[in-house]
């Protein structure tokens, strides 16, 4: 198994689209009659808990969150990340889409600064802008758990990459 497939209790992780959770442990489940371990990750709140299986968590998508360095790559992307996006909206619908379920968070602020500059330089369709806002969203989630700040707080970090794009 390789490193990122190594939880722990108390690890925090990344679950999309949950977003951040914590793993509380493995639990065995008898599936068809063959026992299979899974790792138990809650999500804020107590509101929801997933079961990633241990042998294959990466084909959940599961990873680990973000460490304190990275978000700052994180944030550098957010402000000078650039995408090569298709403009015919079919094609560009579904490449956002496998973006941002993908839960990687370079790739979602990558994303999120090239929508940014197209909103800058031209306005943002509907479903171009709820994407927008939604990368922001699993950002700020991911940026606030990590560093343990608000979302506000979070948002707030996120808006001082965005004012460098703007000027």
């Amino acid at each position: 198994m390789d490193k990122a497939s190594k939880f722990k209790n108390g690890d925090q992780v990344v679950l999309p689209p949950y977003g951040v959770g914590i793993v509380s442990g493995t639990t065995t489940k008898t599936v068809a009659g063959t026992d299979f371990t899974y790792y138990q990750v809650d999500f804020p709140n107590g509101t929801s808990r997933a079961y990633v299986p241990v042998h294959a968590p990466q084909e959940a998508g599961l990873r680990a969150a973000l460490t304190n360095d990275e978000v700052q790559s994180v944030l550098e992307r957010l402000t000078h990340g650039r995408l090569t996006l298709p403009k015919q909206w079919a094609a560009r619908h579904r490449r956002v889409t496998d973006i941002l379920t993908s839960g990687d968070p370079y790739q979602i602020a990558t994303l999120a600064s090239e929508l940014r500059r197209w909103d800058l330089e031209r306005g943002l369709p509907d479903l171009d802008r709820q994407a927008y806002r939604r990368a922001l969203r699993l950002l700020a989630g991911e940026i606030s758990a990590v560093l343990d700040v608000t979302t506000e707080e979070a948002r707030s970090m996120m808006e001082v990459g965005e004012d460098e794009v703007l000027n």
